[in-house]
């Protein structure tokens, strides 16, 4: 067999996941409203999934929303009305500040804190640029 015939037979049988461009995607916020609050369910899953605190991702986002809110269990509440499109909106920009990298725009990042000051470290080509403290 020829080496580009191996090398499409490998594509082949790669599962569909692997052969899509795009291996990270922000999962959409699930909830509903009751009364005058925003109850989101999956907030935690969404912090856990971009690999970032649960607690960082709500102070964000109650900072963007300009709102008071709080985890309730597994749920997030928010104490005003708040749209689902604007919340997934304010996770994108989240993402983009706190979670891809500025030099290879990897998602494989972490957070870390030094000397009071908050960085992006990249884990894939190790830049490190600062980012602003919430």
């Amino acid at each position: 067999m020829a080496y580009e015939d191996l090398l499409d037979k490998a594509l082949e049988e790669l599962p569909k996941r692997f052969s899509e461009h795009e291996r990270f995607t922000i999962e959409k916020v699930k909830g509903h409203l009751e009364g005058n609050k925003t109850i989101v369910i999956n907030l935690k899953q969404i912090a856990k999934h971009i690999n970032r605190e649960d607690k960082h991702l709500l102070k964000y986002l109650l900072r963007e929303t300009a709102s008071a809110g709080k985890f309730l269990g597994p749920r997030a509440v928010f104490n005003t009305k708040i749209s689902a499109k604007l919340l997934n909106k304010k996770i994108t920009k989240y993402v983009s500040e706190f979670v891809y990298c500025s030099e290879c725009n990897s998602p494989d990042t972490k957070l870390s804190v030094e000397v009071g000051v908050a960085y992006l470290r990249c884990q894939a080509c190790g830049s490190k640029k600062p980012v602003k403290n919430l």
